[in-house]
Parts: structure tokens; sequence; C-alpha cells
């Protein structure tokens, strides 16, 4: 059974399409860019900027959304999203920005209308921290970066 996530488009974005699927097993939804027009957000190498989506989202408790990079525009551009995943909290009601961050050699022009990052949906686990004196062995131990090959 889908999750039901409420949408508004705010003024800027009234005219762009809704987050959608690209495949029918896609698990993400492409947000798309709310700049303005004839304006291009330009994004100099090794730099970032905020883009705004046009919408806001009311999510359902027990959920989150995670703003995920779009393998495109990384793969041709080195463009991607720079806190990924960026999480949206189910109490969150301002618009939907995306933080691009261009890694590539070239400036980005983002244009509106432009599929920039994926949206997706996913339950939340709550969780009980349970504060203790000494935690279990494991094979592992505290073996981190690369400990494990």
């Amino acid at each position: 059974m889908p999750i039901e996530v409420r949408i508004q488009r705010l003024p800027h974005g009234a005219d762009l399409s809704l987050p959608s699927k690209q495949s029918a097993q896609a698990a993400g939804l492409d947000l798309h860019a709310a700049g303005p027009e004839n304006a291009p957000i330009v994004i100099a190498p090794g730099k970032y900027a905020a883009i705004p989506t046009g919408m806001v989202l009311a999510l359902p408790p027990g959920t989150e959304a995670q703003v995920r990079p779009r393998s495109g525009l990384a793969a041709k551009h080195g463009v991607t999203v720079l806190n990924s995943p960026g999480t949206i909290d189910a109490d969150y009601r301002g618009e939907v920005k995306v933080l691009l961050v261009n890694l590539g050699e070239q400036p980005f022009a983002v244009r509106r209308g432009e599929r920039i990052a994926q949206l997706v949906v996913a339950a939340v686990t709550e969780v009980e921290l349970l504060e203790t004196d000494a935690l279990d062995a494991t094979s592992r131990g505290s073996g981190g970066f690369g400990s494990t090959g």
C-alpha cells in the first residue's frame, strides 16, 4: 500500500511537473529545479548552490524523505547532492531545496524544470539508546575504515 504524501506547489513552482518515477520499479521520484525561467543557476567548478524545487511536503509521522543524487548528472557533469542523502523530516514544512555541488571541470547551468535529484520516502525506525559500561565483543572489534579489506 502506498504511503500518502501531501504536496503543495509554491507560486514559483506552479507550472512544474510534480516529482515522478521514470520507470515502474524506480525507488525515487525525480525532483525538478524551480529557478528563474530565463536565468539558469550556474554552479562553478568546486562550488555549490541550494536549488529550489517550488514545493513543500507533508510527510506522515514515522517517515522521512531522502534527497539523493541523479546518476546521470554525476556521470555526465560531475554534479551531485552535497549532503547526500539529504534528510527531510516529517515535521519540516519549508520548501524542499537540493544542495548541488559541481565536482566537474566546467561550470554547470541548472535550468528551470531540469531533473536535479531523486526523492525517496522511507519508514523511520524509532530507537531508544541504552547507556552501558561495556558492549559485547565481536570478531571485528573496533576496526574502522578499511579494516575489513
